[in-house]
């Protein structure tokens, strides 16, 4: 579950992962069965530019994990369920990917709905409806219903 403190936990992450150069340090989930997988399919299928920003490594690697800029995008694939998405909770779609936007953290949006749940955390410097848009060819691709 994503705990209010995980939420917390992941704002400041991407706050201080803004200021880095390099490679950046995220951590990775640990998906198991379908959605490990997936995920790692997921990897190779996202695009090596987002937004004006190039991919850049991570530290620890994963496969589950991509990051653009100095972390100003991260994604990290096989996360838990959004512990603040209730049954009726709102679920945008976007270009076929409906993503959940957690109330508590204006900048964390996952996709819902799929054999994975797929995390997205998006700076304010950028529109995170752009971004959601580029990402939802490779999660159709590679992440199944």
């Amino acid at each position: 579950m994503l705990s209010t403190a995980r939420v917390a936990a992941a704002a400041a992450a991407l706050a201080a992962l803004a200021a880095c150069s390099g490679t950046v340090r995220i951590e990775p989930p640990a998906p198991t069965g379908k959605a490990a997988e997936a995920c790692a399919k997921l990897g190779p299928a996202l695009p090596r530019t987002l937004d004006g920003l190039d991919r850049v490594a991570t530290e620890p690697s994963s496969p589950y994990v991509a990051v653009w800029g100095a972390g100003e995008i991260a994604l990290r694939c096989g996360v838990d369920r959004p512990a603040a998405m209730s049954p009726t909770a709102e679920v945008s779609d976007i270009n076929g990917v409906g993503w959940f936007a957690d109330p508590r953290a204006g900048t964390l949006f996952t996709a819902v709905n799929r054999v994975a749940y797929v995390e997205v955390t998006i700076s304010r410097e950028h529109p995170a409806g752009a971004v959601l848009v580029d990402l939802a060819a490779p999660i159709k691709a590679t992440i199944p219903e």
